[in-house]
C-alpha cells in the first residue's frame, strides 16, 4: 500500500499541472511558428542555422523544471505529426521518432543537472544567474553530441554523404540551437518573472539602463560594426572580434540585459542578411561568428550580474557578522544574569510548591492563590533553565539530537508568539527514533526562523510541522497556506538566509516551494545518524 502510494505520488510529480498545461498549449503554437521561421536559414544536411524553437524549449524547461521534459517531447511530437514532418507510415519512423525526442531529453537532462549543481550546499559553485547562462550554452552542445551516433549510422536521413558533411551538419545544428536559445529564451524568462505574482526582476527596473550604459554601449557597438565593415572592405572577411569585444565590455559593465540588447541589435543586422540566398559554407561561417559574439556577450553579462549578486550576499553576511558579534556580547550578559537569578528562582519554585502542598486543605481562595503561584514559579523556573541551557557553551558541539526533542523545544518557544498572532500551531506525530547529529542551538534557530516566517505569512491562521523520511534523510516540514497580501513581505529575508546557512553547515539542504493551491512548504532536509536510524 505504501509502495503504491509512493509510486502514484512520483508519477503525479511528472504530470503537468493546470498552469503548465496552458504553457504547453502556448508552447505548441510557438513551436509551430518558430519551426516555420527557422526554415529561412536552412541548408543541405541540417534544418536551420537559427532555430528559435530551441529557445522556446529551454525557456519552458528552465521555468517549469526538468520534470516537464516528457510533456514537452510529446508536445513537439504532436506538432510534427500535425505538420506532416513525422508519420508512423514511414519505415524509418522509430529512428525519426528518436531524432525528435532526443534533443528534448538532452535539454531536460542538462537543465536537471545544472539545477542540481546550483542547489543546496553545491550552490556556492554557481551564483545566479550563471546557472542559466551555463545551461543556455551547454544544452545545444549536449544535444549535438547525442546526435552523433545517429548522424554516423544513418546519414541518409539528413542527406549527408561524407564525414565533412556530417561535421558540417552537427556544427550547424549546434550553432542554430545556440543562437535560438540565447536570443529567444532570455526575454521569455524575463517576461515570466515580471508577470509572476510573487517575483520581481531587479535587472529590469528603470535604473538598469542609465544614460551612461545606453551611450557607452551604443558607441561601442557602432564602433565595432564600423571596424567589422572596414576589415571586410580590405579583404579580411567578416570578423567577429570587434563585436565580441564590444558586447563583452557591455556585458561586464552593465549586465545581461544590456548585453542582450547589444546582441539583439547585431542579430537583427545579421539574420536578415543571412536569410538571403548564399552558399552554405558562407552562411555557416557568418553564423559561427554570430554565435561566438552571442555566447561571449551573454556569459559576460551573466558573470557581471553574478558578481553583483555575490557582492550583495557578502554585504548581507557582513551585516550578519556584525549582528552575531552583538548577539555574542548579549549572550554573555544574559548568561550572567540568568546565573544570578536561577538560584533564588529555584528556591522560590521549591517554596511555592511547598506552599501549594500545605494549603491544599485551606480556604478555597488561599488554595487557588497558592496553586497559581506554584504554576507561575514552575513555569518561570523551567524557562530560566531552558535559557541557561540554550546559552551554555556545551551546546556548541554537534551531538545526537532526537528530532522530537528539537521540534518540542522550538514549538515551546514559538507557541507564545503564535498565540499573539492568532495562529494555531499543529505538530504532527513525530517518529521517536529519528536522530540527527546537530548543534542544537543553531538548528533550533533555523527551525525557529522558518516557523516565524510561516506565522507571519499564513493566510488561514494555521501552521503545521511534520516530518518525512526519505532513505537516510529526514525532512522537517513547516507548512502553511499563504496570504497574497503578506507573502511578498515575509519569509525571504535574513531569517531564511541564516536558516539555509545553518542547515547546509549540517550537511543538509533547505527548500521552499509554493503549490498551485497556495500551500507553502518549507523543508529542512538533514542526514540521519546512521547507527541510530
Amino acid at each position: 500500500m505504501v509502495f503504491s502510494s509512493t509510486l502514484l505520488r512520483n508519477v503525479r510529480a511528472w504530470l503537468p499541472d493546470a498552469e503548465q498545461c496552458l504553457l504547453l498549449v502556448l508552447y505548441a503554437a510557438g513551436f509551430w511558428v518558430a519551426h516555420w521561421v527557422a526554415g529561412f536559414w536552412g541548408g543541405a544536411g541540417f534544418y536551420s542555422l537559427w532555430y528559435p524553437a530551441a529557445g522556446l524549449r529551454l525557456a519552458l524547461l528552465w521555468h517549469c523544471g526538468a520534470r516537464l521534459t516528457p510533456a514537452i517531447a510529446i508536445t513537439e511530437l504532436l506538432v510534427d505529426l500535425t505538420k506532416g514532418v513525422f508519420t508512423f507510415m514511414s519505415p524509418d519512423w522509430p529512428t525519426i521518432l528518436l531524432g525528435i525526442v532526443r534533443p528534448v531529453v538532452a535539454y531536460g537532462v542538462t537543465v536537471g543537472i545544472i539545477r542540481w549543481l546550483a542547489s543546496g550546499s553545491r550552490a556556492n559553485l554557481l551564483t545566479p544567474p550563471m546557472p542559466f547562462g551555463l545551461a543556455a550554452v551547454a544544452a545545444p552542445n549536449v544535444a549535438a553530441l547525442t546526435a552523433i551516433p545517429q548522424a554516423l549510422s544513418r546519414p541518409d536521413l539528413t542527406d549527408v554523404q561524407t564525414v565533412h558533411d556530417v561535421i558540417t551538419s552537427l556544427a550547424a545544428f549546434t550553432v542554430g540551437d545556440l543562437l535560438g536559445v540565447l536570443i529567444v529564451a532570455p526575454p521569455l524568462l524575463w517576461i515570466a518573472d515580471v508577470t509572476a505574482t510573487r517575483r520581481s526582476v531587479p535587472h529590469l527596473t528603470a535604473a538598469t539602463f542609465p544614460w551612461q550604459a545606453i551611450v557607452e554601449g551604443g558607441a561601442l557597438l557602432i564602433l565595432a560594426l564600423l571596424s567589422t565593415e572596414l576589415l571586410r572592405r580590405v579583404g579580411l572577411g567578416i570578423q567577429p572580434m570587434p563585436a565580441v569585444l564590444a558586447v563583452a565590455w557591455t556585458g561586464l559593465r552593465f549586465g545581461r540585459a544590456a548585453a542582450w540588447l547589444s546582441l539583439l541589435a547585431i542579430a537583427l543586422l545579421v539574420l536578415p542578411h543571412s536569410a538571403a540566398d548564399m552558399e552554405t559554407g558562407t552562411r555557416l561561417q557568418l553564423h559561427l561568428g554570430l554565435a561566438t559574439v552571442v555566447v561571449v556577450g551573454y556569459l559576460a553579462g551573466s558573470f557581471a550580474d553574478a558578481q553583483k549578486q555575490a557582492r550583495i550576499d557578502v554585504e548581507r553576511r557582513d551585516r550578519l557578522l556584525f549582528q552575531a558579534e552583538r548577539l555574542k556580547t548579549l549572550r554573555a550578559m544574559s548568561v550572567a544574569v540568568i546565573h544570578e537569578i536561577s538560584q533564588p528562582l529555584s528556591t522560590l519554585a521549591i517554596e511555592a510548591r511547598h506552599l501549594h502542598g500545605i494549603t491544599a486543605d485551606a480556604d478555597t481562595e488561599i488554595a487557588e492563590s497558592a496553586a497559581l503561584i506554584d504554576r507561575k514559579a514552575a513555569t518561570l523556573s523551567d524557562l530560566v533553565r531552558r535559557l541557561r541551557r540554550y546559552g551554555g557553551r556545551s551546546v556548541d558541539e554537534p551531538t545526537p539530537l532526537p528530532v522530537t526533542a528539537l521540534i518540542d523545544a522550538v514549538a515551546g518557544m514559538i507557541e507564545p508568539e503564535a498565540k499573539v498572532s492568532g495562529v494555531t500551531l499543529i505538530i504532527d506525530t513525530i517518529y521517536p527514533d529519528l536522530v540527527v547529529m546537530a548543534q542544537e542551538v543553531e538548528l533550533s534557530q533555523a527551525l525557529m526562523n522558518l516557523l516565524r516566517n510561516a506565522i507571519q505569512a499564513t493566510g488561514d491562521g494555521l501552521v503545521r510541522v511534520a516530518t518525512t523520511v526519505r532513505e537516510d534523510r529526514v525532512e522537517i516540514l513547516v507548512l502553511n497556506r499563504y496570504s497574497a497580501d503578506i507573502l511578498p513581505k515575509a519569509g525571504m529575508g535574513v531569517g531564511t538566509l541564516v536558516s539555509r546557512a545553518i542547515v547546509e553547515a549540517h550537511g543538509g539542504a533547505l527548500t521552499r516551494e509554493i503549490s498551485e493551491t497556495g500551500e507553502v512548504r518549507a523543508a529542512i532536509i538533514l542526514p540521519l545518524k546512521k547507527d541510530l536510524k
